[in-house]
């Protein structure tokens, strides 16, 4: 791969850069479509990219005439990006959002910090087949990895929805084995073995994840009246109340990405408290 000065790149030019390796990478085929509806900008101007991208890292991408687009080598490095799956899973994320910033934004200077939690190790070979059983509706037969089998067990589930829960991902799919639906964390998927067609469980049926419920938080009643205030207009609470309108299969990692305390031994120093725990209590863990 030829070494560059990303310095002297444009800042639009790098993005659609960036754009070209990721889709690339994550879904197998990059072709110039991604890029109009991604940046508003015409079918020559993408193929122009695409080909000076291609210019700049020779051994990236190549032309299948199979697929209709260009589709990663065998020896695909990402340049222009770090080739984690977060970057995919966040880009899917932000969905239309996402040209209207691209569009719009200056160059970024160094005045702002994010703290990010640690990549979890998620392959292409993994997350590819369950984007497109997602998309296509296809069940899939997996070696899923947990607590309990910890060296992997065989599973066929049915992908219908990515989720990033702010610490990790997981797909939620109907399972097989136990015949429901649950969350399984793409991380600890070992292997896909096998697609086997189309899905036998619509997930319209799903009803924990089409299912939506309030969870009611209040400042922690074990702190004072100003400190109460206080939380209740961090959260721009109204009467010290804020109603969160969750799916029901989200509702625990909505407490847990909160901090929320949920019983009345870990109140102490939580500034949250489900104040509806009792109507919840068949959503938590």
């Amino acid at each position: 791969m030829n070494q560059i000065d990303k310095s002297t790149i444009r800042w639009e030019v790098l993005l659609r850069y960036q754009l070209i390796e990721i889709i690339a990478l994550w879904e197998g085929r990059i072709i110039t479509n991604h890029l109009c509806s991604a940046f508003g900008i015409g079918r020559q101007q993408a193929s122009k990219d695409i080909n000076a991208y291609r210019s700049c890292c020779l051994e990236n991408l190549s032309y299948d005439k199979r697929a209709k687009g260009y589709v990663p080598g065998d020896k695909f490095k990402p340049y222009f990006t770090q080739g984690t799956a977060n970057e995919y899973l966040h880009l899917l994320n932000a969905n239309k959002a996402l040209a209207s910033v691209f569009e719009s934004s200056d160059f970024p200077v160094s005045y702002t910090e994010v703290m990010e939690v640690p990549n979890r190790i998620i392959t292409p070979e993994i997350l590819r087949p369950i984007t497109k059983a997602c998309r296509e509706k296809l069940r899939l037969d997996i070696t899923y990895c947990s607590m309990t089998s910890p060296e992997g067990e065989d599973r066929i589930i049915s992908p219908h929805t990515l989720v990033y829960s702010g610490v990790r991902w997981h797909v939620r799919a109907y399972c097989e084995k136990h015949k429901d639906y649950r969350d399984f964390v793409i991380n600890r998927i070992k292997s896909i073995d096998d697609t086997l067609g189309k899905s036998i469980e619509n997930s319209t049926t799903d009803t924990r994840w089409h299912n939506f419920v309030n969870v009611q938080l209040i400042p922690n009643p074990q702190f004072t009246i100003s400190q109460q205030s206080l939380i209740a207009r961090d959260y721009a609470m109204l009467d010290n109340l804020l109603t969160l309108n969750v799916r029901s299969s989200l509702v625990q990692y909505t407490l847990d990405q909160l901090n929320v305390a949920t019983q009345a031994d870990e109140q102490a120093s939580a500034n949250l408290v489900l104040q509806n725990r009792d109507e919840l209590k068949a959503f938590l863990q």
